[in-house]
């Protein structure tokens, strides 16, 4: 009889993080502001911020940080005549959370379907911030003739790997998805750079992610596949194609390695590249204005070479 108790509990305690998930809801989109559009994977939330008309930036949130990330900076940048698009990758804020393992194609594909809809066919600045820098360079070489430049703001993919017990449920299936589900929001939210944030309400918006369906299935899967995607051959492309790329970083970011700087320039000789002095990791978010001074004062210093 104990036997069985302890069988019983134990298979319980196996189940309890999967019936959590399954118990989670999708994000309620009838208080989303902006639109939505059916795309070929699923259902992709975005907006436009900024002014009506002018020279068109697409940018890419990071792993766990929708959209709303770009307020500040997106306000920043339509002072000086940028329009801004946002939108929410897979599994993150209002879109769905089809499966499949996220890699760069499968983001590249999102971003391909949204452009196309959106008809925006050339002059494009393309900015991501740390994972969605990724998808912003993979992107910008495929499509070079639709790119104008190219932002990358704590961009990983130079160097950053998970060690530890981070690494361990990255790297071993069953076992470790069990772990991530059980612990990965409390966790995450102990890593959030929610404490200075230009934008308001931004830790609740974040915390939110963590009680939607599909958000830590997608948190995983992108840190399987996407993480270690070779950079090497899209810089090459860039920097023979003279597309300017721009990448600023936070001093104090513990998630970057101080080699990515480095890292960056062996890959593409004609980076731009600025350090803000005070900055973690979350740049867009806690120093939007201050990103978006120091791009527009990279921009000038290149038009004036």
């Amino acid at each position: 009889m104990v036997g069985l108790i302890l069988l019983v509990l134990l298979l319980a305690l196996i189940a309890l993080p999967y019936v959590l998930e399954w118990r989670k809801s999708p994000p309620d989109r009838t208080e989303a502001p902006g639109e939505f559009v059916q795309l070929s994977q699923g259902t992709t939330h975005y907006r436009w911020l900024g002014p009506i008309r002018g020279p068109v930036v697409v940018a890419i949130h990071g792993l766990t940080t929708p959209s709303p990330i770009w307020e500040s900076m997106a306000k920043a940048l339509g002072d000086i005549g940028y329009r801004t698009l946002v939108y929410d990758l897979y599994g993150r804020g209002y879109s769905d959370a089809p499966s499949g393992p996220q890699d760069a194609a499968f983001f590249q594909r999102q971003l391909d379907d949204l452009v196309t809809h959106l008809k925006l066919d050339d002059d494009l600045t393309i900015m991501g911030y740390s994972m969605g820098a990724i998808v912003a360079t993979v992107w910008a070489a495929e499509n070079q003739d639709r790119v104008r430049q190219v932002v990358l703001l704590a961009s990983a993919g130079h160097g950053m790997t998970e060690i530890g017990y981070s690494g361990w449920i990255r790297d071993t299936p069953v076992a470790g998805d069990w772990l991530h589900y059980l612990t990965a929001g409390h966790m995450a939210r102990g890593a959030f750079d929610g404490g200075r944030s230009e934008v308001p309400d931004l830790e609740q918006i974040q915390d939110a992610q963590y009680s939607r369906k599909g958000f830590l299935g997608a948190v995983l899967s992108s840190r399987r596949h996407i993480f270690d995607t070779d950079l090497t051959t899209p810089l090459a492309v860039l920097n023979r194609r003279e597309i300017p790329v721009f990448a600023i970083w936070g001093q104090e970011d513990h998630i970057v390695p101080d080699s990515a700087l480095g890292d960056l320039a062996a890959l593409n000789h004609d980076v731009h590249q600025e350090v803000i002095a005070d900055a973690g990791h979350g740049l867009p978010y806690t120093h939007g204005r201050e990103v978006a001074a120091t791009l527009r004062e990279m921009m000038r210093k290149i038009r004036k070479e």
